[in-house]
Formats: structure tokens, C-alpha cells, sequence
């Protein structure tokens, strides 16, 4: 049995920073997607950068400005040069993203990671859109610089991580969530021909969140969840030892 967890988002605000930080200097949390993008990246990064984590890029491309001039990228962006949002991508019956053109900004915020980090990504994978061509171009820029893709399969289907079996949850956006109830679910269901992953999105709600995302409430259950002495003790009990992406395909 391999169980993972995974909090997402570093970057999107303030008071996500410093939710996931919690996660992790108070709780389990040791994998962390990075989005590079946002005004607040950089802070996000300094609050994490000297605890025990493995950080992947969370590529976004339906909040904030682009990384890349958005000239380049006009599938990705709307009249103001800003990306689409993921209503747009939801409400959309076609893929409408170029995949030459996601590709540009794929390469230019691995850049941006860099440059902010100083280190390369863990993994590789893609921040609330359902594009083909954006996990194409996900997929096509990992290979490119020989790093772990994570595809994305909540509906059961394993996708492949460094050569093994990915088992991927996320029950975040449903009603009544209850975070630690998904967790001991996810455990007591565990695959043995692979590794199962709970994705979740820690953090504390402030104005930018409110203001642009859908997924609230749950943030601060997530953020208490994985602070939490039950999810220690359960760990403890259980002698469950949560794996990070580095740990995989070795």
C-alpha cells in the first residue's frame, strides 16, 4: 500500500500560503503544487522553501496573467490579456486551447519555477482545466525535460507516475465533504497494484479566493484536517507512511 496526499495551489493567495504552510509545518503535507504565476508565488515559495517538501509545478492557465506574452497565447487569454477562466474551459464545448500555443507557456512558467526556486519541479501537472491539448502540452514539456508527468483520472481509471499505477481523489467539491472521512476511505480501499493520491487544496479564505474561486469552505477544512492529532494518531495507529513524488518510480 502507497498512499499519498497532495495540496495544491501555492501561490493563488495569501491565505492559501499560509494554509498549506500550516499543513506542513503543523501537519503530514510534504507534496506541494506550485502556481508561478500569481502575485503572491513568491511569498508562497518563501513560507515553504526551508521545511521537508517536494514542490511540482501546478501549471495554471485559467487565473492571473501569463508568464508568456500574451501575443503568443491568444487561445489562452482573453480581450485584456488575462487567462481565461475555468468557467470558460467549463462552459466550452470544445477544446479550444492551441496546443503550440500552450506549450509556450508551459515552457515559460518551468522557467518561471525556476527562476523563483532555484530547483526543478518534482512533478508536472495542471491546475483545474479539462483540455487535452493543455495536458498534451503538459506531457510533451515533462518528457521534453525528462520530468515526472502527472495526468489527470478521478473517475477510477489509474494514469501512470514514473512508471507505476496512480490512483487519483478528490471529493473536495462535493456536499458535506469531510475530508478526513475521505482520507480513512481512501486508505481502507487502497490498491496494491499501485499508489493512491488524495489531492486536496489546504488554505485560509481572503479576499482573492472569495473573489475567484469556486472551492472555499473546504479549503480551511482541508487546512485543519491535515493539522489535526486524529489524522496523526490515525497515521500512528495504522503505520501509514504518506509517500512524496520523488519517492515514486524508485
Amino acid at each position: 500500500m502507497k498512499i499519498m496526499v497532495r495540496a495544491d495551489d501555492l501561490g493563488y493567495s495569501r491565505g492559501v500560503n499560509y494554509g498549506i504552510y500550516d499543513t506542513v509545518k503543523n501537519g503530514v503535507i510534504k507534496n506541494i503544487g506550485f502556481m508561478v504565476n500569481m502575485p503572491d508565488s513568491v511569498e508562497g515559495y518563501e513560507l515553504v522553501k526551508d521545511l521537508d517538501i517536494c514542490l511540482g509545478q501546478h501549471t495554471n492557465v485559467c487565473i492571473g496573467t501569463p508568464i508568456s506574452d500574451p501575443k503568443l497565447i491568444p487561445s489562452l487569454v482573453d480581450e485584456n490579456g488575462q487567462f481565461k477562466s475555468s468557467r470558460t474551459y467549463r462552459q466550452s464545448n470544445e477544446d479550444f486551447v492551441v496546443l503550440e500555443e500552450a506549450i509556450i507557456e508551459i515552457e515559460a512558467q518551468y522557467k518561471r519555477f525556476k527562476e523563483i526556486t532555484h530547483l526543478e519541479p518534482s512533478y508536472f501537472e495542471a491546475h483545474a482545466v479539462a483540455s487535452d491539448n493543455l495536458l498534451k502540452g503538459i506531457e510533451i514539456v515533462a518528457k521534453r525535460h525528462n520530468l515526472k508527468f502527472n495526468d489527470i483520472s478521478f473517475d477510477g481509471t489509474p494514469v501512470e507516475l514514473a512508471g507505476e499505477k496512480l490512483y487519483m481523489h478528490m471529493e473536495s467539491m462535493k456536499e458535506g465533504y469531510d475530508p478526513f472521512k475521505s482520507f480513512k476511505e481512501m486508505v481502507e480501499n487502497a490498491h496494491d497494484d499501485g499508489c493512491d493520491l488524495l489531492v486536496c487544496h489546504p488554505g485560509y479564505l481572503d479576499a482573492q479566493i472569495l473573489r475567484t474561486s469556486s472551492l472555499t469552505l473546504n479549503r480551511t477544512k482541508e487546512a485543519e484536517m491535515f493539522c489535526s492529532e486524529e489524522l496523526k494518531e490515525y497515521l500512528k495507529e495504522y503505520d501509514i507512511h504518506l509517500y512524496t513524488y520523488d519517492e515514486i518510480g524508485h
